[in-house]
Formats: structure tokens, sequence, C-alpha cells
């Protein structure tokens, strides 16, 4: 990927956000809400909660939600003042469309 390629890092960025997102423990699944203090946990790194992992499929579906969203949202922009945005976002979903194919790797 070249280092300029301003679709790419933009997608990408996006991708990850989510992923990371996608990743994150909802806040009903922790353990230590409404306990008293003197039953709090102490110690660095006590109240850290572990992350979810997503398999290849969630990622790939991850991706691929990013990947529709942007078409879609390209779909969406029909005037022609618009037409710039429309295009990068057309190439931001062809980068991510690249990765599921296996081609983006490289």
């Amino acid at each position: 990927m070249r280092a300029r390629d301003k679709a790419a890092v933009s997608a990408l960025r996006a991708t990850l956000a989510a992923l990371d997102n996608a990743e994150a423990v909802p806040v009903g699944e922790t353990e230590t809400r409404g306990l008293a203090l003197e039953q709090s946990p102490v110690g660095a790194g006590a109240t850290e909660a572990l992350r979810r992992e997503l398999g290849e499929s969630g990622v790939a579906d991850i991706v691929r939600a990013e990947a529709t969203e942007r078409l879609e949202a390209a779909a969406q922009l029909t005037i022609p003042a618009h037409a710039d945005r429309a295009a990068r976002l057309r190439e931001e979903a062809s980068v991510l469309l690249r990765f599921l194919d296996g081609h983006g790797t490289a």
C-alpha cells in the first residue's frame, strides 16, 4: 500500500476502530458493579476486563459491513457536487473488499 493512499488509510482506520469496538465487553457483563468499597478489587489491573475475541468470520462480517456502509452512502450521494465524496467512498469500499478477497495483504 502506498504511503499516501488516503482512501485506504481512512477505510482501514475506521474498520480497525469498528473491530476494536466489537471486541469491547458490554457494560452489563462487568462483575464489579454494585460492590461496596471494601469488596472492590485492588491493585494494578484489578479492574481490567478481558476483551471478547472475534473469530475470522466475525472479523469478515465487520469488514463486509463497513464496505457495505460505504457503498450505500456513495449510492445516496447523487448530486454532482458530491461526486468526489462518492468516488472516495467507493474506493474505500474497494480497499476493504480486497482484504476480504485476500488480495489486500500484500
